[in-house]
């Protein structure tokens, strides 16, 4: 089993930013690729940002390119998700996401809730 434990989300005005945190347990991190997913209320989760196992290659939702930075920290087992310039509509749970396509695992966070007033 793999733990995942988002923090950081929280009340921004738009235009503001914020820095969300995923911390893992249960699972050698490193081999884990890991990415941000963000819910809307009554809808599908949404691809946010992926980050590879080394960190040397980064993919992102065209509506945060720009603005998003995903990072992540491995002897830490922590991933990152840097959002600036927050729009209203980026208000939203976001939720990290672990994947290990060698052995067909994955776990999902809880989330953390971020609300970005206008």
């Amino acid at each position: 089993q793999m733990r995942l434990v988002e923090s950081g989300g929280g009340l921004v005005q738009a235009g503001g930013s914020l820095l969300l945190s995923c911390v893992a347990s249960g699972r050698t991190f490193s081999i884990h690729d890991m990415a941000w997913y963000r819910q809307f209320p009554g809808k599908e989760r949404e691809f946010v940002a992926t980050i590879s196992r080394t960190g040397d290659s980064t993919s992102y939702a065209d509506s945060v390119k720009g603005r998003f930075t995903i990072s992540r920290d491995n002897a830490k087992s922590m991933v990152y998700l840097q959002m600036n310039n927050l729009e209203p509509e980026g208000t939203a749970t976001y939720i990290c996401h672990a994947a290990d396509p060698v052995n067909d695992f994955d776990s999902w966070g809880q989330g953390t809730q971020v609300i970005v007033s206008s």
